[in-house]
């Protein structure tokens, strides 16, 4: 099972409504810089500066120096932890359902 803090850390960068919506940016861009997360969003640059220090400690986006620009783009295993951790509940709900399945069809056959 994948380590908690790696799951917490990833839920806590994509609980915030702002963030997930920096972070849908970057998952549709190749690569994507402040000034054009920036442009077009009611938040400062600033705090999509912030957002995206959020983003890369959990391991979702990484950057690109390039000249006086960052290039952000999205991290393909960082949100695996926690598909992980939601698949290893996928396991019990199948299981329930199967026992739902059950029963109904012996109540009503």
């Amino acid at each position: 099972m994948i380590e908690a803090e790696t799951i917490t850390a990833v839920m806590r960068a994509l609980a915030d409504p702002t963030r997930r919506a920096v972070f849908e940016r970057i998952v549709n861009s190749e690569e994507i810089t402040v000034v054009e997360l920036t442009r077009g969003s009611k938040v400062t640059q600033g705090a999509i500066s912030q957002h995206l220090k959020s983003l890369k400690q959990a391991g979702l986006v990484s950057e690109r120096p390039e000249g006086r620009n960052v290039y952000y783009r999205a991290e393909p295993g960082g949100l695996a932890p926690l598909a992980d951790w939601m698949s290893h509940y996928g396991i019990f709900w199948r299981e329930r359902f199967t026992d739902l399945r059950k029963l109904l069809k012996e109540i009503d056959p």
